[in-house]
């Protein structure tokens, strides 16, 4: 059994109204889809949304609601994932308060498959909040470990082990500007945790840049977006006035 820690992160930089533009790529930069991020905020309590619409009709919207209140705390997670970018799609929610996880998912067969899993959670549960936890663990960490539940698509519980790799440089309008990246890695733990590099199971790490300072922010991550899927790239995406598109 995976031992996972119950530490969930200070609060540093409180979450605010939020509305911005990202885009999916590959990693040989063809663009996949066109996403969009927004946040709202009532008291300590946070909702924020992610989708992706692909040029395959394929969708990929994720919800998550937070409390902010000194810590962040999971109070519910929604992930769906259709169409044909997707090797299983599915349609899933955690309640942070009970660990009830329902999953419904369809195998490349075809084959629908439902799931309902009682899981206990610790306190430092993350999904849907990874980068922005990234904005207010402590730059000088040398390690943080972390809660996630993921599906299979029966829901499990797994660590994220969270390390920094280090500056790098950008550029804006021609002036450059330092990054900090972090790596996030998936240990699986116990038995399934050594035999899953054997038989190419172990999820690849994912890389998140975040701009440091007073102010923090997402720049861009590499990573696969699903179970056994790619590694795509997220990036920042500003307005394009071009009316001929």
């Amino acid at each position: 059994m995976v031992q996972l820690s119950a530490n969930p992160v200070p609060v540093r930089h409180a979450e605010g109204l939020l509305h911005g533009f990202l885009v999916l790529k590959d990693m040989q930069d063809n663009l996949l889809a066109s996403g969009e991020l927004s946040q709202t905020v009532q008291n300590s309590r946070v909702t924020a949304e992610l989708l992706f619409h692909f040029k395959d009709g394929s969708l990929y919207q994720e919800t998550v609601v937070y409390s902010q209140r000194h810590f962040f705390r999971l109070i519910s997670y929604h992930l769906v994932e259709k169409g044909t970018s997707f090797k299983t799609p599915t349609d899933w929610l955690l309640d942070g308060a009970t660990g009830l996880a329902k999953v419904e998912a369809t195998e490349e067969d075809g084959e629908q498959k439902k799931f309902a899993e009682n899981l206990k959670l610790p306190s430092d549960v993350v999904n849907g909040m990874v980068t922005t936890l990234l904005l207010d663990i402590d730059a000088g960490s040398i390690r943080t470990d972390l809660s996630m539940v993921v599906t299979t698509p029966k829901p499990r519980l797994v660590k994220l082990i969270v390390t920094p790799s280090g500056e790098e440089t950008f550029f804006v309008g021609g002036a450059p500007r330092k990054s900090f990246c972090y790596n996030v890695k998936i240990d699986i733990g116990g038995l399934s945790g050594v035999i899953a590099p054997l038989v190419g199971k172990q999820p690849p790490d994912t890389r998140i840049w975040i701009i440091p300072g007073k102010a923090p922010g997402f720049l861009k991550s590499e990573g696969p977006l699903f179970e056994g899927g790619p590694i795509w790239r997220i990036e920042l995406a500003s307005p394009d006035w071009n009316k001929n598109h």
